[in-house]
C-alpha cells in the first residue's frame, strides 16, 4: 500500500466522483482509477459502490477513510517535525476554534505565530465543540479550542486553558433582572435561548439543569453569541451562558446561580502525537494566557 493511493482514496471517498477526484489532484482518471483498483485487490475488497453518475464507500471504504487520512495527517506530521527540527517550520496548521473564545485573544496569537512562521499556512474555522473534536481525531485538524464536556476520544490530548462559572442571562424587565442570584429550580417553567445541540454551552447547560431536576423548553435556537444575548435582552427567554459573556452586551442583565455548578471549561484538543506546528502554536497561547495573567496581577 502506498500513501499515493490513500491519498487518491481519500479524494475520491471526498469528492464522491471519480473525475471529480482526478481533476482535484491534477491527475489522470485511468491512472486514479487503476490505482484504486490495485489498493483494492491489496485489500481484498470493494472500497466503493461504483455508478455512471457517482460513487459511494462500502462499508470497508468507510473503515478504510478514518485511517487513511489518519496515515496522511501522520505523513504530513513527520515532514513538519523534519522541517522544525531544522529550523524551517513550514507546511500547514489548521485549527478550530468556538465562536466565542475569551481565554485567547486568537487573532493577536495568530498574527505573532504566522509573523514567526512565513512559510506556515494557516487554516481557520469555527464550530460546535464536538464537530470540532471530531475534526481532529478525523485528522482534518491539527488543533482545535473547544468547550468541555465534549466527547474526547482516549486517542486525544486535552491541555485545559480555563474554568469559569455559569450564569444566568435575562432581560432587564424580567422578573429575576434585580437578584443577586437565582436557584435552579426557580428556572422550571422559564423559556429558554441556546445553541444548538452539540454545542459546548448546550450540552452543559443540559446537564446542569437535568442534574437539578429542572424540564426545560427551548423554544429558540441560534448560531451565534450575539443573537443568543439579543434575543434574551429583548425578553424572549432566559439563558446559561459562561460569565465571560457578560463583557459582550450591557443589554442583558447576568445573575449568578446559587450552589455549586459543573464549570465552563475550555480546553484545547490535539491528535497523539502533537504535530510540531500545533506544538508551537500551543507554546505561543500560553506565552499569551501568562503575559495577560502578568499585566492583570500588576494592574490589581
Amino acid at each position: 500500500m502506498e500513501l499515493r493511493q490513500l491519498e487518491y482514496f481519500v479524494a475520491v471517498a471526498e469528492e464522491c466522483h471519480f473525475t471529480r477526484a482526478a481533476k482535484r489532484l491534477q491527475v489522470a482518471q485511468s491512472g486514479l482509477s487503476a490505482s484504486i483498483r490495485t489498493l483494492e485487490r491489496e485489500l481484498g475488497g470493494a472500497l466503493f459502490f461504483r455508478s455512471t453518475r457517482s460513487v459511494e464507500m462500502t462499508p470497508a471504504g468507510q473503515a478504510l477513510l478514518v485511517e487513511a487520512r489518519r496515515a496522511l495527517a501522520a505523513t504530513h506530521a513527520a515532514k513538519d517535525a523534519v522541517a522544525a527540527v531544522q529550523g524551517l517550520l513550514r507546511g500547514s496548521l489548521s485549527i478550530g476554534s468556538l465562536q466565542c473564545l475569551h481565554v485567547v485573544h486568537l487573532p493577536a496569537v495568530l498574527a505573532r505565530f504566522a509573523a514567526a512562521y512565513p512559510g506556515l499556512e494557516i487554516r481557520l474555522r469555527q464550530g460546535g465543540s464536538n464537530e470540532l473534536t471530531e475534526q481532529v481525531r478525523a485528522g482534518r485538524l491539527d488543533l482545535a479550542f473547544v468547550s468541555s464536556p465534549a466527547r474526547c476520544p482516549d486517542s486525544l490530548l486535552v491541555e485545559p486553558l480555563a474554568d469559569e462559572p455559569l450564569v444566568l442571562a435575562c432581560g432587564p424587565r424580567h422578573p429575576f433582572a434585580e437578584r443577586t442570584h437565582v436557584e435552579l429550580a426557580e428556572l422550571q417553567k422559564e423559556q429558554f435561548v441556546d445553541f444548538h445541540l452539540d454545542w459546548g454551552t448546550r450540552d452543559l447547560a443540559d446537564q446542569v439543569l437535568a442534574d437539578a431536576g429542572v424540564e426545560r423548553r427551548v423554544a429558540l435556537e441560534v448560531t451565534d453569541v450575539h443573537s443568543l444575548l439579543d434575543l434574551v435582552a429583548f425578553g424572549l427567554g432566559v439563558a446559561l451562558v459562561p460569565q465571560s459573556f457578560a463583557v459582550k452586551t450591557d443589554q442583558a442583565r447576568f445573575i449568578a446561580i446559587a450552589g455549586t455548578l459543573p464549570p465552563w471549561k475550555t480546553v484545547t484538543v490535539t491528535s497523539d502525537p502533537t504535530s510540531p506546528a500545533a506544538a508551537a502554536l500551543l507554546r505561543e497561547v500560553r506565552q499569551d494566557r501568562s503575559g495577560r495573567r502578568a499585566v492583570t496581577e500588576t494592574r490589581s
